[in-house]
């Protein structure tokens, strides 16, 4: 009983952490609602194939402004994979949340990682249903590779 004790007194000497937690873990559940549906929505239906032609044309860019959008772009990947964490112990979606950051970041292994992540049942038919209401045709993705 003295151990509960001691953790409620450690807990109540650190309120204003847990409300900076709660209030960050509220911004990343309002910025994840917002963030999340725009991104799926305005993915192109080939992004996981090889062929895709929007990708093509933003490597074609201008160096400096590709390297802002990839800082920009990897820090928004960066911000929704830690809401995505926070979001498994607190209210929101966070796999989603958390799959949608990965798809922003570059790092080795990301496509098999996407293409993997993308074909499980329940995260697949949550983007379908997403992209079906934005009048978006659903992602298509290469066949497997076992």
């Amino acid at each position: 009983m003295d151990w509960l004790l001691e953790q409620w007194q450690w807990m109540r000497n650190r309120e204003e952490l847990f409300v900076w937690i709660g209030a960050l873990s509220l911004f990343t559940l309002i910025v994840s609602f917002v963030a999340v549906p725009i991104i799926i929505r305005r993915m192109p239906h080939d992004y996981f194939l090889e062929t895709s032609e929007e990708a093509e044309a933003i490597r074609e860019q201008h160096p400096a402004l590709r390297l802002a959008f990839l800082i920009l772009k990897n820090l928004l990947g960066l911000f929704l994979v830690a809401g995505g964490l926070i979001m498994f112990f607190t209210p929101g979606q966070g796999i989603l949340t958390l799959v949608i950051g990965l798809l922003l970041m570059n790092f080795p292994g990301k496509r098999r990682l996407e293409i993997h992540l993308i074909r499980l049942k329940p995260l697949k038919r949550a983007v379908d249903w997403i992209r079906r209401r934005a009048g978006r045709r659903p992602l298509e993705l290469p066949p497997h590779q076992d």
